[in-house]
């Protein structure tokens, strides 16, 4: 199965999709988690500095996961859009066209899982922005996106890393 958690950052992706990486359910996934300090070190700009040439490098990750089997990742194609949606330097009639073609693959996902917000703070981990309204700002457009686009199968996730886990394996297996 393809499966992809959704959500605005620090919200517990990372931490979860590791949590279930360790459960023998999953021991044939292949898990993909947090690139942003490579990322960032190769010089892409991140967060609010977004560009389109860095947002095709997301895009091409996500890509690159979906080809798979089994896969585990903490980032899917709602993530990078909405990043992009919201990045300044990047004009509106490219934002749609990034969108439009991210799109184009979100039935590759067997499920997506959003991780709510609620009871989340913002942990700064030296790479992510820490600004508050700018993580409301993702926040919202994923779930715009989630709505105007939606996956074959969405599960909302809330709670602590132990209720989250059960959800998923009671939904996948």
């Amino acid at each position: 199965m393809k499966i992809g958690f959704t959500g605005t950052m620090s919200v517990g992706k990372t931490t979860l999709v590791k949590a279930l990486a360790e459960l023998p359910e999953f021991k044939d996934y292949y898990v993909a988690t947090e690139r942003s300090k490579y990322l960032r070190d190769l010089g892409i700009p991140l967060n609010t500095d977004s560009t389109m040439p860095g947002q095709l490098v997301f895009l091409a990750e996500r890509a690159t996961e979906v080809l798979r089997e089994n896969v585990l990742t903490d980032r899917t194609i709602w993530d990078v859009c909405s990043f992009t949606s919201q990045a300044k330097s990047i004009e509106d009639y490219q934002k749609q066209s990034y969108i439009d073609t991210a799109m184009t693959l979100k039935n590759e996902y067997d499920v997506i899982f959003y991780v709510d917000t609620v009871g989340t703070v913002v942990e700064d981990n030296g790479v992510r922005t820490t600004d508050n309204e700018y993580r409301h700002n993702i926040n919202q457009e994923i779930l715009k996106l989630l709505e105007l686009y939606p996956p074959k199968k969405l599960v909302v996730l809330t709670g602590p890393t132990s209720d989250r886990v059960n959800t998923v394996l009671s939904t996948i297996f």
